[in-house]
């Protein structure tokens, strides 16, 4: 492992084992080229879908926190941040969460299975949130599905204002649980590996005046029309924090065997989105695939919206989301999880993943797949809240979003900007230090150098 040092005026060196010796021009170079590549590649760009991503991409500013075997010493979780943790097989781990009795919480649970790990229909996780009480607020289950491959699954623990159970203020426990194939808990072997885990509560507050109570009335379920067009290459970032920026349109994008890939479209009050997701014809194998290709949608709280999968024989196939209603505040009450789901402006997230059993029959690819988005309906202002939902900007849809969803930027100032801001003191500010140090020992030679001539 190297490191980089200054030594002496403007004199720098490589420390490595067995000594240093100096930096040459042509070194110099290299480092530059090598960094400005890291820099400048956009994060999860359509070349690199068509390699391995064989790793979920973490909240870069989560915190590490450590969940308890009960409610005794459970770690309290603040809303707004986000949290890693691992999961160990045949143990359930307890966080706390200390709510007011006006706010609504979500606490999402993404858990990653490491690579290699083999996956059956019904392995998963568990989530439920519970009052100081033990009264169950909300139960819910990810698993891996009928693809029959190990992907990254995310369930949502709940206590929402309005109800019958879990209300008023205090403590509440999300409690976090492996499913394994027998469909309990109990059934996963303790020395299966630990699955990494991502948390991030969101708190909603009330509402400054009172709103409906009720659902609105059904909306037109007729699915709408898949867009035409051209695709345009627009390549999924490989967890929620780094979710590539989607808008209506016709997109593609190339994915292996055992990718995940996330977007996020922002969708305002009063607007209805729609996916279908298409795998192209396989030009290799023969044979089936049951689950191939895995399409899922996420609130902006990352809670379960809706979900399809198709299987596949090497023909052309698509598979579409099903008909959603406006985003509306009033959907809380509906009775069909999906309308439920969809109560919340923000960032809704599209999910695909890929099944790793597509190898072993079609080859490893990259298959391209492409994604029919639409967005439709009148914006309008939402609700008036009576507080600030943690995070500030979890339930808004700015002009910056929308831009975003059009060009892909991230952070709407381009991709080298972008992964500056991002890299925090890595990559980019390395970069900006060895720049930096290079102009500084230049002019001091320059110096030196205009010292030791002579003056006429």
């Amino acid at each position: 492992m190297r490191e980089w040092h200054v030594r002496g005026r403007g004199r720098r060196t490589w420390w490595r084992r067995g000594g240093a010796r100096p930096l040459g021009a042509a070194a110099r170079a290299g480092i530059v080229t090598a960094a400005l590549c890291a820099v400048a590649a956009p994060p999860g760009g359509y070349a690199a879908a068509a390699g391995a991503r064989d790793s979920y991409a973490f909240d870069p500013a989560g915190r590490s926190v450590t969940g308890a075997t009960g409610t005794a010493g459970a770690p309290r979780l603040e809303p707004g941040r986000t949290y890693r943790d691992s999961l160990p097989g045949g143990r359930s781990l307890t966080y706390r969460l200390d709510l007011t009795a006006a706010e609504s919480a979500y606490a999402p649970v993404t858990a990653v299975p490491p690579a290699g790990t083999t996956g059956n229909a019904t392995d998963g996780i568990r989530v439920s949130l519970e009052d100081a009480r033990g009264t169950r607020c909300s139960t819910a289950s990810a698993l891996f599905g009928a693809g029959l491959s190990a992907r990254p699954v995310t369930a949502l623990g709940q206590r929402q204002t309005g109800r019958s159970l879990c209300q008023g203020a205090g403590t509440y426990y999300l409690r976090v649980e492996r499913l394994s194939a027998g469909g309990s808990a109990s059934g996963t072997a303790s020395s299966a590996p630990r699955w990494d885990l991502e948390i991030a509560p969101v708190t909603e507050p009330g509402l400054a005046a009172a709103g409906p109570t009720t659902a609105p009335p059904d909306q037109d379920s007729a699915s709408p029309e898949p867009l035409a067009g051209d695709p345009r290459d627009r390549t999924g970032g490989a967890g929620f924090t780094s979710a590539r920026p989607l808008g209506q349109g016709v997109w593609r994008t190339g994915i292996t065997p055992g990718d995940t890939l996330f977007y996020k479209v922002p969708v305002d009050w009063g607007r209805q989105m729609h996916a279908v997701a298409e795998l192209a014809a396989s030009t290799s194998g023969h044979g089936y695939v049951g689950g191939a290709l895995n399409l899922s949608l996420y609130s902006p709280v990352r809670g379960y919206v809706d979900g399809a999968s198709l299987g596949y024989t090497g023909a052309r196939r698509s598979v579409a989301l099903e008909p959603l209603p406006p985003v509306e505040y009033a959907n809380r009450y509906a009775v069909l999880t999906g309308e439920n789901a969809v109560r919340f402006a923000g960032d809704y997230y599209l999910v695909l993943h890929l099944s790793e059993k597509m190898a072993d029959t079609f080859g490893t690819g990259p298959f391209h797949v492409t994604l029919r988005v639409r967005v439709g309906g009148q914006a309008h202002d939402g609700p008036r809240y009576a507080g600030r939902p943690e995070p500030g900007d979890v339930f808004t849809v700015t002009e910056q979003d929308r831009q975003a969803a059009v060009t892909g930027d991230t952070e709407g100032g381009g991709i080298a900007m972008r992964a500056l801001a991002v890299g925090g003191i890595g990559t980019g500010t390395a970069l900006l230090l060895v720049l930096g140090g290079w102009t500084v020992a230049a002019r001091r030679a320059q110096t030196r150098v205009s010292a030791q001539k002579p003056t006429t």
